[in-house]
């Protein structure tokens, strides 16, 4: 390796010495400042002579993450000592010993937590187990995951000069894992910054299109906020109230999502500006009436624009946001945010979860949800249930910010994921609430189902029926942790009962007809059957879907072909099933034949669904048991159970969304999984491209809900394919 050159040196001194100047307590003891030198001078020695592949030299490289950790991010010593040596036991003969040993056991050991994250992102195999170490570094010290952040912000400053396979690889990882972190811990500025450079190299036309407008329009920009604002300043120095005021565009990428969203093109992004007011030298305990005086102020002068206020200092993000926001009509037109704040206020926005310890000694301090979603995880580790790839779903489920609240009727708050159900809402009440609810009065006026999407501020009644119990559909509708692990251990008791009981059903079966319980026998079954393992075949005897006619004729057939099975439904009322679950011959049957039932246009169901039905004249009528209308009836009329059994059929009629990056022989592709390897007749069909995303909905015919779950399985492997889901049917 090439030594530097003295210019060189130079530049690295001088870089460190700016590490200094950024971390007051790097500085504040001389054992401090000289275990941060030790750590410099290590650091300089393993990495002399190496170079990034924009050629600089690579020590500069720890240094930048260093200066980022402790002048973005806010972190202290130990962080910017670890910084500096992040690299050194991968690019030398030092162990994570010598480094205990030089500098403690703390360091070392926040320096392993950054190598295993590294390795584990290098590594495809395994990768629910990789994510969940990584998670684990959170748990342990969070300082490794945001030196991590730290460490992935400068790689991406400096992607240009990597391959673009490489550029367009590492900008995908940052922005599915990174930005949701950053998000998530509270680095709204590092959030930002991470989701524009994503967009440069994953979408370069729209960021290089974005960034010239906004480039060419800077000047008139500065000069129409600059009259904004002065009228706010005049009366903000009258009233004495001391004050740091600064104006912005949005980001690249809220523009970018702005203009999707509404459909308009960039000209036509109404809210591009915004203003931040942080008041300073305010009390603790006169914030919230502070903020508010300065949001008269500026309504005063400008029209606020009422659909646009935000009142997080009442309900903080969960990741310890506060800030008041509005939007008001400005000089000629224009729209403008103003997001108003305090010191306090302004250092969480920016530094996050990093500037929360400062706070907690104020009076009136409460624990934030950030802290309170933090000891979710260390919780969710720590349960001897927790396989890797569960975990990896209820972290993903839960990364991105709680932006929702919703009460019940006794006017408690809870706080909830985008996209959370009425059924989350049950779970997160009680758990046996969940467990028997069967939908939810909204704000006391309207019925809705469990799949009804939370909306904040809602008021929540959830209603509740002895009858009803779990269904595994439930889980494609649930999106918090406490509601997807509730329901995990109803269904992984439950399938203990049934393995149980089927298997003990079966040995009966076998022995009455004087079979033996050999592996040639299971073989037969499973095969003729079409179940997975014993375990699945026990569960199916014990839920009544084989007959003991069928067990036979597979356990004693020669040949062991597929057994094609059609389903009808089999309707019995709730009160005539037997305490001990027999089998079907025990359930008095009061239904039958096809001519004594329809299918209700409003939901679908097909074989497979929890399906209740409803006798309101001679035939009965089948719901999906999650049906809006269904959860009206039940409120009013007698309902019946359905148990699908086997006898010939018509096929059902399904509906399914698909969207995935767009591709020659794409469609394709979808075509051959549903013709020619699984022989599905399809109705309808509805496909376009915008971009490179193609988007497209899908009318077809199956036979139950095992063969559409086999279907979404196939399609989801696609190349490309990114989402496939079952919707519901559109009236045509």
């Amino acid at each position: 390796m090439a030594e530097f050159s003295q210019e060189e040196k130079d530049n690295i001194e001088k870089e460190f010495e700016n590490i200094l100047e950024s971390c007051p307590k790097c500085t504040q003891n001389k054992e401090t400042e000289v275990l941060v030198r030790k750590a410099f001078d290590i650091a300089n020695w393993a990495h002399n002579g190496s170079r990034r592949k924009s050629g600089e030299p690579y020590i500069l490289h720890p240094i930048e993450v260093a200066k980022i950790a402790s002048s973005e991010i806010g972190l202290g010593a130990t962080a910017v000592i670890c910084a500096l040596l992040h690299d050194v036991v991968e690019d030398t003969d030092l162990s994570l010993e010598d480094i205990a040993d030089m500098f403690g056991g703390k360091i070392a050991h926040i320096i392993d937590g950054l190598t295993k994250i590294r390795d584990a992102l290098k590594t495809q195999a395994g990768q629910a187990e990789n994510f969940k170490k990584i998670i684990l570094t959170i748990a342990d010290d969070v300082r490794v995951i945001l030196l991590k952040i730290a460490d992935r912000l400068h790689n991406m400053r400096t992607l240009d000069s990597m391959p673009h396979d490489k550029q367009v690889r590492i900008a995908d990882e940052t922005l599915n894992l990174f930005v949701p972190l950053a998000h998530r811990l509270g680095f709204y500025n590092i959030k930002m910054e991470l989701e524009d450079l994503c967009l440069k190299y994953l979408q370069p036309s729209i960021f290089n299109d974005i960034s010239k407008k906004l480039k060419n329009s800077e000047k008139k920009r500065v000069h129409y906020l600059n009259r904004f604002c002065l009228p706010i300043m005049f009366t903000l120095e009258q009233e004495n109230i001391k004050y740091n005021i600064s104006s912005r565009s949005k980001s690249i990428t809220s523009i970018w999502n702005k203009m999707r969203e509404q459909n308009v093109p960039f000209e036509h992004v109404y809210d591009v500006f915004a203003v931040r007011i942080v008041l300073t030298d305010v009390a603790h305990e006169d914030e919230k009436a502070m903020c508010w005086k300065v949001y008269s102020v500026i309504t005063d002068k400008y029209t606020p624009n009422p659909q646009r206020l935000r009142d997080w200092i009442a309900t903080p993000k969960d990741n310890g946001y506060e800030a008041l926001h509005t939007t008001v009509m400005g000089p000629d037109g224009n729209w403008v945010e103003v997001q108003i704040r305090t010191e306090r206020m302004n250092d969480i926005a920016e530094r996050g979860y990093a500037a929360h310890w400062k706070y907690k000694k104020l009076d009136g301090y409460e624990k934030s949800q950030l802290e309170v979603w933090m000891e979710r995880v260390r919780s969710s580790l720590s349960s001897p249930d927790s396989d890797s790839l569960s975990f990896l779903d209820d972290f993903k489920l839960n990364l991105l910010s709680n932006d929702l609240f919703a009460f019940t009727p006794q006017g408690a708050m809870h706080r909830f994921p985008t996209n959370a159900t009425v059924l989350d809402f049950a779970y997160e009440v009680h758990r046996e609430i969940g467990n028997h609810a069967i939908g939810a009065k909204i704000n006391k006026t309207k019925t809705v189902s469990l799949d009804y999407k939370i909306q904040s501020g809602d008021q929540i009644e959830i209603l509740t029926s002895k009858t009803q119990r779990p269904q595994k559909e439930w889980l494609n509708i649930i999106t918090t942790t406490k509601a997807r692990k509730a329901l995990k251990q109803v269904f992984k008791s439950e399938q203990k009962r049934l393995v149980a009981q089927g298997q003990k059903m079966l040995k009966t079966i076998l022995h009455n007809k004087k079979l033996q319980e050999t592996d040639t026998v299971y073989e037969k079954l499973l095969k003729g059957l079409d179940c997975i393992d014993k375990d699945d075949l026990y569960e199916k005897i014990a839920q009544g879907i084989f007959s003991e006619a069928q067990i036979i004729e597979c356990a004693t057939r020669k040949r062991t072909n597929k057994i094609i099975r059609f389903l009808k439904p089999q309707i019995f009322s709730k009160e005539e099933k037997t305490e001990k679950q027999e089998p079907d011959d025990t359930i008095q049957i009061l239904h039958s034949n096809n001519s004594d039932y329809t299918i209700a246009q409003c939901c679908h169901p097909i074989p497979g669904d929890s399906v209740i039905a409803f006798k309101p004249d001679m035939n009965f009528v089948l719901h999906k048991s999650t049906c809006p209308q269904a959860i009206e009836l039940q409120l009013l009329h007698k309902a019946y159970e359905v148990r699908w059994k086997n006898s010939h059929s018509n096929a059902f009629l399904v509906s399914i969304r698909l969207d995935g990056k767009d591709r020659i022989g794409v469609l394709r592709d979808i075509a051959n999984v549903i013709s020619e390897q699984l022989n599905i007749n399809i109705r309808n069909v509805q496909i376009e491209s915008i971009e490179d995303i193609f988007q497209g909905t899908l009318d077809l015919y199956v036979v139950d809900l095992s063969h559409l779950n086999n279907l979404m399985v196939k399609l989801q492997k696609i190349k490309g394919m990114r989402r496939v889901e079952r919707v519901e049917l559109q009236k045509k």
